[in-house]
């Protein structure tokens, strides 16, 4: 007999079989006042997952429900799902012959893939938008129907829905049963959950159509994605748009265009990433202050080759489970196989076990600028931010199990100071733990449970935001640390990461070993870490997180010197040799301009700090400092100037830290989907 948990703390029974929309009705039958319209529910949160008001409860035991009404963020996501399928219904109603794939809820919106007899246009989507209008206006009902898979075969062919048909057959096999929701003329195959009706769905805005393939595989049938978002209220809707739009404007494709910071080649290859001079200074720059705290943290130089034989990562266990993403073998005489290489941990096992250690020896940090390469679909890539050849700031820590604690602890310092060193002051510690039902892991639990109890305990006590254990985030051989940052426009990154592996030193696997102080033979732990990740992701973020307005330190061109007229170049070529003798990134503007373009030049071309020097600044040896956003700094001596420019640079500071834009909740990212 199912017993509902509200959260006022009224429990109720049911002795027979009952929906989450049937709790509601008896509750609104109650002698309490009837909800107004905004106040009804239009989802649920049944056992802290969202539903949908035509879900049964559960046959027997208690069951925690609480109702998501209008407005609530956590019934975002199934709103938009049921947007999804109105801009299905609606691209139906005017298209002929669509082929309908998956239509999910993503991040802040919804997409659906599928296919047209003819393409489907921008132009298009304000008609398909005036469709759905009608359709919510309509308000028909979504109903569930519930059928055996082999009548959901029969349906989906009479619906001529070949890419359905296809997953039901192969994708599906093991549903003995399948649900479809119709809605009118419109139905498909769907597990939910969705709200009553489309009157729930409030303002929303078709964004984009991309490129896709069926089931994400370049070999498959190429199919459109239709992007929109939908939002309870037309102010939240302004707000995302505005979002959107300063997306776009500090979109890194078009940034590293425009600052000359990297570019690609069709002739090189899709995903391949080539550093401009500028952006190479950049990376650099940050290369260079992660070096620093390698060495002041003990961390000891490598560099391991960009191939490897296939054996080896068949030992480490990388091969084949990321076969699909990794570049196929390179096949030599006699088949002798090669692998580009697909990440560094393999490489840095081979060091470790290149001579005997004693338990004197530990620590061991090997850290490297590893570049490896990663077989991404070319529907998936984009920018910097999923390439198929990147650098990672990796390092491998080999210890004692009695020192684990101490050395993730100095990991998570490490890519703290880094994350604030960036103005990334907004994150969350994501702990990525394994699937305890999933066969994808590697280890005896026992080992598991132990690596994630060290890392929980570490978060815990620093106090790091989030730490809550999110199972089968883990990677396949352990544990690990995220740190999921917040840009200034509100999204997420997982940028750092640090992961405790008890299972690539094992005698299954590598065999690594120490002598301890007893004399005998001992497996090490080992601790991969990486405070920036991927070089080009991270610059990809950074860019949109600063707009391109790097501040002083990171900038490829700290300072540019401005002669205020032709007379004061000489002085102008002296100040840039003194500033370039701090340290400091100097460029001069000698073009034949007046000073005021000379200004405007150097603040579209984003470079933080000027300094104007003219007649009387060289006869006193002063200048005129200008920040590119206080303004004029007022004069002052030139020394006073470079030992002001080099204090800011070596301290690393973010006098102007990015303003997080005011967006409106977004809901959780999981709103139903199709099978």
């Amino acid at each position: 007999m199912p017993t509902v948990r509200l959260p006022d703390g009224v429990v109720r029974d049911y002795s027979s079989p009952a929906r989450v929309a049937d709790v509601f009705a008896d509750l609104a039958n109650a002698d309490q006042p009837k909800p107004k319209k905004k106040q009804r529910p239009i989802a649920a949160l049944l056992n802290g997952k969202a539903v949908g008001l035509d879900t049964p409860l559960p046959e027997a035991g208690e069951s925690v429900l609480e109702p998501l009404p209008t407005g609530d963020p956590r019934a975002l996501p199934v709103m938009r799902h049921s947007a999804a399928h109105v801009m299905a219904r609606a691209v139906m109603r005017l298209f002929k012959d669509v082929e309908l794939a998956f239509g999910p809820t993503v991040g802040e919106g919804f997409y659906y893939d599928m296919r047209a007899e003819r393409p489907i246009t921008d132009e298009d989507l304000p008609a398909i938008e005036a469709e759905m209008k009608k359709i919510i206006k309509e308000d028909e009902a979504f109903e569930r129907v519930e059928v055996p898979r082999e009548k959901a075969v029969e349906i989906i062919r009479g619906l001529n829905q070949p890419l359905k048909a296809e997953h039901i057959e192969t994708g599906l096999a093991e549903h003995p049963t399948l649900s479809f929701y119709r809605q009118g003329e419109f139905v498909d195959l769907c597990r939910g959950p969705h709200v009553p009706s489309p009157g729930c769905i409030g303002a929303f805005k078709l964004t984009n159509i991309a490129g896709a393939y069926w089931k994400g595989d370049a070999n498959n049938a190429q199919l459109q994605r239709l992007y929109g978002t939908a939002w309870f209220s037309r102010e939240d809707l302004d707000a995302h748009l505005a979002a959107l739009e300063e997306a776009r404007k500090r979109d890194h494709r078009v940034l590293g265009k425009q600052l000359d910071l990297f570019t690609t080649s069709p002739l090189v290859g899709s995903g391949l990433v080539l550093w401009m001079p500028k952006g190479a200074t950049l990376r650099a720059t940050l290369e260079a202050f992660v070096r620093e705290e390698l060495a002041a943290r003990g961390y000891e130089p490598v560099y391991t080759p960009h191939i490897g034989k296939v054996d080896l990562y068949k030992i480490s266990g990388h091969y084949p489970y990321y076969a699909d993403s990794q570049f196929k073998p390179i096949v030599m005489h006699e088949d002798e196989q090669y692998l580009l290489k697909p990440m560094n941990c393999p490489h840095h096992t081979m060091i470790y076990k290149a001579r005997p250690h004693s338990y004197k020896d530990l620590p061991l940090r090997l850290a490297e600028f590893g570049t490896v390469y990663r077989y991404e679909q070319s529907g998936e890539l984009g920018g910097m931010t999923r390439v198929r050849g990147f650098t990672q700031d990796d390092a491998h820590i080999f210890c004692m199990p009695e020192q684990v604690e101490q050395e993730v602890e100095g990991c998570i310092d490490f890519t703290l100071k880094v994350l604030e060193s960036l103005a990334f002051d907004n994150f969350r510690v994501r702990l990525g733990f394994r699937d305890p039902t999933s066969d994808k892991y590697v280890g005896p639990p026992e080992r598991w449970d132990e690596a994630e109890a060290a890392i929980e305990r570490v978060a815990r006590r620093m106090n790091l935001p989030g730490c809550e254990p999110e199972p089968g985030e883990a990677a396949f051989y352990g544990p690990k640390i995220d740190f999921v940052v917040h840009d200034s426009l509100g999204r997420e990154w997982q940028l750092g990461t640090v992961q405790l592996d008890y299972n690539l030193p094992s005698k299954e696997r590598f065999d690594l070993e120490y002598v301890g102080a007893d004399n005998a033979k001992h497996q090490p732990v080992m601790i991969h870490r990486a405070p920036l990740g991927s070089l080009e992701r991270f610059v990809g973020v950074l860019i949109e997180h600063f707009a391109g307005a790097f501040p002083l330190w990171l900038a490829p061109e700290q300072v540019r010197v401005i002669p205020v007229s032709e007379k004061s170049e000489a002085y102008a070529r002296q100040v840039q040799a003194r500033l370039e003798a701090a340290g400091l990134r100097t460029g001069v503007d000698l073009a034949a301009e007046k000073l005021g373009a000379k200004i405007r030049t150097a603040q579209l071309e984003l470079i933080p700090m000027m300094v104007v020097c003219g007649p009387r600044d060289e006869a006193a040896g002063t200048v005129s400092l200008r920040d590119r956003i206080d303004g004029d700094l007022g004069a002052m001596s030139l020394e006073a100037a470079v030992e002001r420019l080099r204090d800011e640079n070596a301290r690393r500071a973010v006098r102007h830290k990015p303003k997080p834009l005011a967006l409106p909740g977004g809901g959780a990212a999981d709103g139903g989907e199709e099978y």
